[in-house]
Order: structure tokens, then sequence, then C-alpha cells
């Protein structure tokens, strides 16, 4: 199993960082990407830098895409149509598509949660859109998993690794995070 995860200016820095690492300690391989440049920052000023540039990217090398929230997604995700064009590719290829926080708003004005429930930060949509937002840390529906906030990372993460790699795998992860034998 491979992953993309999309890293712009002013992303969540626990939402990106410690679902990389979790997901790193179930032996999946996470790729990372910006937009224009390698270097990004994240909300609490952090100077990171990516493995590759977007247009770098075949996204036929991966299996699912992660999307973490923040600032990011209003200031530059939302406007974006080189991540339109990534989502529509990774859901047409019924690929795994993870959103945590602000980013499920990314999926959603795509229309991709009719008839399915989701979860996002309150006060992250405007206007009418099609699916069911629940008020649960963490949602898995269909090809989806979304995450409400930054405080369900550790869930959000653990949920991947159930999805791509069962449910005994989640919890060995689960116990070794918590320091448990």
């Amino acid at each position: 199993m491979k992953g993309l995860i999309v890293l712009v200016n002013g992303f969540e820095d626990v939402e990106a960082i410690a679902t990389i690492d979790i997901l790193k300690r179930s032996s999946i391989e996470i790729d990372t990407t910006s937009l224009d440049n390698k270097e990004v920052v994240t909300k609490s000023k952090i100077k990171l830098y990516t493995d590759y540039i977007l247009c770098d990217v075949n996204v036929d090398d991966y299996d699912f895409l992660i999307i973490p929230g923040g600032g990011a997604v209003f200031n530059i995700l939302d406007k974006e149509k080189r991540i339109d064009d990534l989502i529509d590719l990774f859901y047409k290829q019924n690929k795994l598509i993870c959103a945590i926080c602000a980013a499920p708003r990314l999926i959603a004005k795509r229309g991709y949660f009719k008839n399915q429930k989701f979860t996002i930060f309150p006060d992250c949509l405007d206007g009418e859109v099609e699916g069911e937002i629940v008020n649960e840390g963490v949602v898995i529906e269909k090809q989806f998993i979304t995450a409400k906030s930054m405080y369900y990372t550790i869930n959000f993460a653990l949920e991947i690794i159930e999805k791509l790699q069962g449910k005994e795998q989640k919890l060995k992860i689960e116990k070794e995070i918590k320091g448990e034998k």
C-alpha cells in the first residue's frame, strides 16, 4: 500500500505529521506532495520539504489520498483546480480518499458524498451540500474516511490502517502507540 498526502502552506501540523507517523509505523508507504514548491510552512510556521511537487506525481502509483485540514483548505486548496482534479482521479479510480477537519469540504463540493455520511469541522461548509453531515469523530463510508478535527487524528490514522490492512493490524499499532504489550 502506498499513499499520497497533500501539504500546502498553512496545513494543520498534527493532522498531517501524526497521520504520516502512525501509518509508517504500520509499514504503509507515504509520499508527500505540494503544489509548486517543495518547501511548505505548517500552520505553526514550521518549514518542511515534500517529496514531490504535484506535477511530478503519477496517481497510478498510489492506493489512497490524504488531505489534512487547517487554513490551507480555505486559503489555497479550495481555489485550486489541480486539487479538484486530483480528488476526481482518485474518486473515479475508486481509491480511498481520506480528509480531516476542513478538508472534507473539498470532497463535498465535488458532490461525492451524495447519499453518504461524513464528518467535518463545524462551519466549514457553506450552502447546500449533498450527503449527511454527522457529529462523529471519524466516519468511514464507501471509499471515504473523514475526521472532524485535529483531536481525532490518531483515530483517523488507525481507521486508515484498518481499511487498508485489517482490524488485527490496527489493534497492533494502537497498542504500540499506547505503550501496551
